[in-house]
């Protein structure tokens, strides 16, 4: 089914279903997905040939004069700003100049919507790097994911491209001591013959076990949304499944947000 690429550093602003009035910041080429993950639900797109365009990347220069001018802009038109969203066309923290140009971002914010938090969306495969580390956790809204607790879940889902187990990643996790987000996107369906359902029982008690060890500030809840590259095989969970899901974290003193 179709899916869609940002075609522009910056974009928006948009009203995100997680976040409010959002100013979104692709730090991938325009029209081009870069990802170390392969998602079958990425409304992108599949990654096709990760690590052969990192060369057209926008640099941190061209990054901060495209947020200075839209956010000048925003500020003499009188319109509001919840929060500056680092997603885009794959992974931003991929970007070599990540740190730097979250620096940058910090810096205009305060210049121009001080009220206005950061966020950025992370597949959180990168976060075993100390500067990545430390550049996620100068943001307001450290957003991570996981999707399962469940190696092959993770394999099906997600279907990395570097060796990551759940273990390792949950691990990760833990180390952010609770400044962080966990999102995970629920589905169901089918996938080149495979079954695909992470709200069984088993996947959600291993997932909920993750859940109290990383002890995240909040969990946001959503299933899938928009066209897939998987098309019709993937189902959205209704709705009445997500709150049921988010009653059995809040049971662990864990905020949640649900999105359907």
């Amino acid at each position: 089914m179709a899916t869609f690429l940002f075609d522009e550093i910056i974009f928006g602003p948009v009203r995100s279903r997680r976040l409010g009035v959002s100013l979104g910041i692709n730090l991938l080429p325009v029209m081009k997905k870069i990802c170390n993950f392969n998602c079958i639900y990425c409304e992108c797109g599949w990654t096709n040939d990760y690590g052969k365009n990192l060369s057209s990347l926008p640099s941190r220069k061209e990054v901060y004069e495209a947020l200075d001018q839209k956010l000048s802009s925003m500020r003499e038109k009188g319109q509001h700003l919840d929060v500056i969203t680092y997603a885009g066309n794959g992974e931003p923290t991929l970007h070599p100049e990540f740190p730097g140009i979250i620096d940058d971002s910090i810096e205009l914010r305060n210049k121009y919507f001080r009220n206005a938090t950061i966020a950025v969306l992370s597949n959180a495969t990168t976060i075993t790097k100390p500067h990545i580390r430390e550049a996620l956790l100068k943001v307001d809204q450290n957003i991570l994911k996981l999707d399962s607790a469940c190696d092959n879940t993770i394999q099906l889902h997600n279907q990395p491209n570097k060796k990551i187990t759940a273990a390792d990643l949950i691990n990760e996790l833990k180390k952010f001591n609770g400044k962080l987000i966990v999102q995970t996107l629920f589905l169901r369906g089918s996938y080149k013959g495979h079954a695909i359902d992470n709200t069984t029982q088993e996947e959600l008690e291993g997932w909920l076990n993750a859940i109290k060890e990383i002890r995240p500030s909040e969990v946001m809840i959503y299933t899938i949304s928009r066209d897939t590259p998987e098309g019709g095989d993937l189902e959205k969970i209704p709705l009445k499944d997500l709150h049921s899901i988010a009653k059995m974290v809040n049971d662990l003193g864990i905020k949640t947000q649900v999105s359907g």
